[in-house]
């Protein structure tokens, strides 16, 4: 891959080729485009490599590279993969070119001008992830049939904050997935399930399969 003039090219941090270790594309070969910078930082991020500047790619060697790993799956993601400009032409002609897209968004910018095609996951932040006022609520009223909503869940509080969120704007009955995701190495996933189970809520328990395979920070799976 080369660099190339900014009008058509992304600041990239990696990609790579693995399984979806979330979200209800859990275990599919997917190719995943990790773009650089963030505008938010959560105590408990997991990715803080994608801080960075990155390296500006040209955005048809970044879907001949997706061509090349051969997933039908793709995952935008970052980072905030929405502070780039040029991620919309991106998920465009990856559209284009037949693939599956998923978008993973903070939830801090809006949704808006994001292709009906593209599978937004959108994840509202808790308060433990000190970031829960930046959240754009707008974007859950912009939420489509295939889109899905992600809370990362630190504590109780965390799990209580998310549930008031689902029942105010009435995700459980309009969304066709909810994720609840426990912190991991914070929260013990049998915490959260037992709270799943008490309040009686139609949630997938979201966990990070590639967390359980590889090591938990190890790069590039």
């Amino acid at each position: 891959m080369s660099g190339a003039n900014t009008k058509k090219s992304l600041n990239l941090a990696e990609i790579y080729k693995s399984v979806q270790g979330e979200t209800s594309f859990t275990g599919l070969p997917t190719t995943f485009v990790r773009l650089a910078k963030c505008n938010l930082r959560c105590h408990w991020c997991d990715t803080p490599h994608s801080f960075g500047k990155g390296k500006p790619v040209a955005l048809q060697d970044i879907t001949a590279k997706a061509e090349e790993f051969g997933c039908k799956h793709i995952c935008i993601t970052g980072g905030e993969p929405l502070l780039q400009e040029n991620v919309y032409p991106l998920m465009d002609q990856f559209c284009e070119l037949g693939f599956i897209v998923s978008l993973e968004t903070g939830g801090s910018i809006s949704t808006q001008r994001v292709n009906s095609r593209i599978h937004t996951i959108l994840d509202i932040k808790c308060p433990g992830s000190g970031m829960s006022d930046k959240n754009h609520w707008e974007n859950l009223n912009r939420l489509r049939d295939h889109d899905e909503v992600k809370f990362v869940v630190k504590d109780e509080n965390d799990y209580n904050y998310s549930l008031d969120i689902c029942k105010k704007y009435a995700l459980f009955s309009r969304q066709k997935q909810v994720l609840l995701s426990p912190v991991h190495g914070l929260l013990d996933p049998k915490e959260l399930i037992n709270w799943i189970l008490r309040d009686k809520i139609p949630a997938r328990l979201n966990l990070q399969i590639h967390k359980l395979i590889w090591p938990p920070k190890m790069l590039g799976v």
